[in-house]
């Protein structure tokens, strides 16, 4: 049998990436009043041997966009031109957002960023990010039948 020993330093490393995520989601962020105006929603999803994030980001060309991968988190910054616009025109009605945007994932597992493979197709990039060995599911059989039950010590009942 295996003796696992606990690091109380992950858990605490854990809790403050939590509590980071949430202040960051409460406060959208301060690096300007504009920033928490849009944000490009995502999906994370968990493999067996790395992560894949998708964010949606339509009408956005692959040059205006920033991405940088750390080991816990990734950065994703663009800037949504409004190239199709006269400069005498004017506007009566818009929903379409225009300027910059920036994103930070904190990731739950630490990723080999140096392995990290990315695709933008239509508006959705997605990136590929393999798991650090140390953070993929590893499964251990345990033999119980090399037990001998003969060499365990005798506990004394209590009285």
């Amino acid at each position: 049998m295996a003796i696992v020993t606990w690091n109380p330093f992950s858990e605490i490393e854990t809790m403050r990436r939590q509590m980071d995520r949430l202040f960051d989601d409460m406060t959208g962020g301060f690096d300007s009043p504009r920033s928490n105006l849009w944000k490009p929603p995502i999906e994370l999803l968990d493999s067996e041997d790395r992560l894949i994030l998708k964010a949606i980001i339509p009408g956005i060309e692959a040059k205006d966009l920033d991405v940088n991968v750390a080991r816990e988190s990734i950065s994703i910054k663009g800037e949504y031109r409004n190239g199709d616009r006269a400069e005498n025109s004017r506007i009566f009605y818009t929903e379409i957002r225009h300027g910059k945007f920036k994103r930070v994932i904190n990731l739950p597992i630490p990723i080999q960023n140096d392995k990290v493979e990315a695709e933008y197709v239509n508006g959705i990039l997605i990136l590929n990010l393999p798991k650090t060995e140390a953070a993929k599911n590893t499964v251990v059989k345990v033999n119980l039948a090399a037990t001998d039950s003969d060499n365990l010590p005798e506990i004394a009942p209590v009285a």
